[in-house]
C-alpha cells in the first residue's frame, strides 16, 4: 500500500474519533444552542481535524484518502448502531430529563451544563413561558428539548369531549409545478379528465397554469395557481 495512502487513512480514523471524543465531551449544547462562541469552536475543531488527518505534502491524494476513509468509517459506525445498542449509546449518548415530574434535574442540569436561563429559552421555543407547566422535559441526541405539558396545561382534545372525528391522512399531490402526478391521482381512483373538470371551476385551463395542487382525505382540492407577474415590494412580507 502506497505510504501516503496508509498514513492518511489512518490518521482520518483517529481524527473522527477524536472529534466524536472531543465533541461528547464539550456536550450537545453545541448542536442545541449555535452561539456565536459554539459556531468558532466547532468550526476551530473541524479544521484542526482536518489539518490532523491531511499531509501537506500529498493534498491530492492525502484529501482523497480522507475522504473515502471517513465515508467508510461512518458508514460502519451506521452499521453498528443498528447491531449494538451499546455502541449507539456510546456514540450518540441517551435522551437526559431536565425537568422530570415538574421538578428541575439539577443533577442533569449540571451533567449537560444547562443554566436555568438556557433551559428556559429552549421552553419558550416550544412556546412554553412557564417552568410549573412542564411535567416532563428532555434534551435528546441531537440536541433538541422534547417538552410534555402537565395534563392540566394541554390543549383539549375531541377525544378529551368523547367527540368522534373523521380520519384525516397525508394530502395527495397531484400537480407539482405544473406536472401532473398521474400515479397519486390513480391512487384516489380519480382521472385527469376529473382533475381538468375541477381546474376548470377554478378558471385554470391548463394544467401547467398550476404551481400546485393537492387532495386531502375529506376530498377537498386545494389550488395554487404560478405567479408569473413581478412581486410588487413587500407583497408577501417584510423585505
Amino acid at each position: 500500500m502506497n505510504p501516503v495512502i496508509y498514513k492518511t487513512a489512518t490518521l482520518a480514523i483517529i481524527s473522527f474519533f477524536l472529534a466524536l471524543l472531543l465533541s461528547r465531551i464539550i456536550g450537545r449544547k453545541l448542536i442545541s444552542q449555535m452561539t456565536f462562541f459554539d459556531f468558532v469552536i466547532g468550526v476551530t475543531l473541524g479544521s484542526l481535524t482536518a489539518n490532523l488527518a491531511l499531509s501537506s505534502e500529498h493534498r491530492v491524494l492525502s484529501s482523497s484518502t480522507a475522504m473515502i476513509t471517513l465515508t467508510l468509517v461512518v458508514l460502519l459506525v451506521d452499521y453498528g448502531h443498528l447491531k449494538s445498542f451499546f455502541l449507539r449509546k456510546l456514540t450518540e449518548s441517551e435522551p437526559v430529563a431536565l425537568i422530570s415530574n415538574g421538578k428541575i434535574v439539577d443533577k442533569n442540569m449540571r451533567k449537560t451544563r444547562f443554566t436555568v436561563n438556557d433551559l428556559m429559552m429552549l421552553l419558550r421555543e416550544k412556546n412554553v413561558f412557564n417552568i410549573a407547566d412542564v411535567e416532563f422535559a428532555l434534551i435528546e441526541t441531537d440536541g433538541k428539548l422534547s417538552v410534555l405539558p402537565k395534563s392540566q396545561k394541554q390543549p383539549v382534545t375531541p377525544s378529551d369531549l368523547g367527540i368522534s372525528t373523521g380520519y384525516r391522512g397525508l394530502t395527495k399531490d397531484l400537480v407539482i409545478d405544473g406536472r401532473l402526478m398521474a400515479e397519486n391521482l390513480k391512487g384516489v381512483n380519480l382521472d385527469e379528465q376529473w382533475l381538468k373538470n375541477e381546474l376548470k371551476s377554478y378558471g385554470v385551463m391548463n394544467i401547467k397554469e398550476v404551481f400546485y395542487a393537492g387532495l386531502d382525505t375529506a376530498g377537498n382540492l386545494y389550488i395554487s395557481k404560478r405567479q408569473d407577474k413581478n412581486e410588487t415590494p413587500g407583497q408577501y412580507g417584510i423585505e
